[in-house]
Formats: C-alpha cells, sequence, structure tokens
C-alpha cells in the first residue's frame, strides 16, 4: 500500500489536485499504518499508561493541521521534497498513534487510552473534513491550473475533504471502537 501510495500516480498529481493529494494522505495513514500497527503491535512491548495515549494523538492534531496550514500546504504541493517531509511526518505521528493505541502491556487500560487517543484523532480529522468539504470556497489558492477530472477547484476541495471523513474519520473511529467493545468485556459486572 506504501509503495503504491509513494510511487504510484497519485505524487505526481499532487501540485494540481487538492483531492489527489488527500487520496494520497489518506492510503498512509488511513489505510497503510494502521495495517502495519496492527501487524507491529504485538510484537512489540509497549507500556502505556493514559498520558501517553493523549500526548501521541496530540502530535498528530498538530503534525496533521499544521501541514494544512496555507503556507506548510503551499509548500508540500510545490516541491518534492517538502512532500516527501510531509509524508513522512504523516506517516510517523500516524504510526505512533497506532502503536500506543494498540500496543499496550495492560490490555484494559492500555484499549481506554488507545480508543481515546483513535477517537481523538478520528474527531480532529472529522472536523478538517468537514471544513474542507463545506468550505463556500478554495482555501489553497495557486494550484488549480487545470483541475483534476475535470473538477472546478472548489469541487476537488470538496472531494478531498470527503475522502478525509469517510476514510480518515471512520477509519479511527472504527479502531476507537474495537477498543472501547474491549475495554467494556474486561468490565467487572
Amino acid at each position: 500500500m506504501l509503495v503504491f501510495a509513494w510511487a504510484g500516480p497519485l505524487p505526481a498529481l499532487v501540485p494540481q489536485s487538492f483531492a489527489a493529494h488527500m487520496w494520497l494522505h489518506m492510503l498512509v495513514v488511513g489505510i497503510a499504518v494502521p495495517l502495519l500497527a496492527a501487524w507491529l503491535a504485538p510484537r512489540l512491548a509497549i507500556s502505556s499508561a493514559l498520558a501517553l495515549p493523549i500526548v501521541v494523538s496530540i502530535v498528530d492534531f498538530i503534525v496533521v493541521w499544521g501541514w494544512h496550514a496555507p503556507t506548510l500546504h503551499h509548500a508540500s504541493r510545490s516541491a518534492p521534497l517538502w512532500l516527501a517531509v510531509e509524508q513522512l511526518s504523516f506517516f510517523g505521528v500516524s504510526l505512533l498513534v497506532w502503536l500506543v493505541a494498540l500496543g499496550g502491556r495492560d490490555r484494559g487500560n492500555a484499549a481506554l487510552g488507545g480508543a481515546m487517543a483513535l477517537f481523538f484523532t478520528s474527531m480532529h480529522m472529522t472536523l478538517l473534513g468537514a471544513l474542507l468539504s463545506l468550505a463556500p470556497r478554495p482555501l489553497y489558492a495557486g494550484h488549480h491550473a487545470e483541475g483534476w477530472l475535470g473538477l472546478s477547484p472548489l469541487a476537488d476541495q470538496q472531494l478531498g475533504g470527503v475522502v478525509m471523513l469517510a476514510i480518515g474519520g471512520a477509519v479511527y473511529l472504527a479502531g476507537g471502537l474495537m477498543l472501547m467493545a474491549r475495554v467494556l468485556r474486561r468490565a467487572p459486572a
């Protein structure tokens, strides 16, 4: 999945399409990283109290929203080096969130902390996806000389926001619900 995301057609489409940029982002953090973390987490001994999931989810929030600020967003869509830095930072913080969420030694407390981290990440991704898809005008000027798939700049941005809502928000929410079910199964009656 990572090879397809980073070596496939999407990076070449990023300068002209916000939606292609978002597909690239979601393939990495919404599909590839959760699968990688599900495989890695049982093999790692992560000792996570409630503080660690909160810290990594706040770092993830800062990284994701920071790269969607106009200056950094413009840089990532204008220069391959900045796109690589952006993608690696998305990969790194997302992997941290998922590993901490899925890999705690104490399954009860770790699952609760992990669920909180994934719910928080789902909420901020949902909020950002809604902002992007409901904005009445394009938020990132200068990247829409020729719309991808014939989309106007606003429609391209709205499609990107919907992709973030459908993949990012949903995957993190599903992960949080799975961990919360684990907590509830272990709770005394």
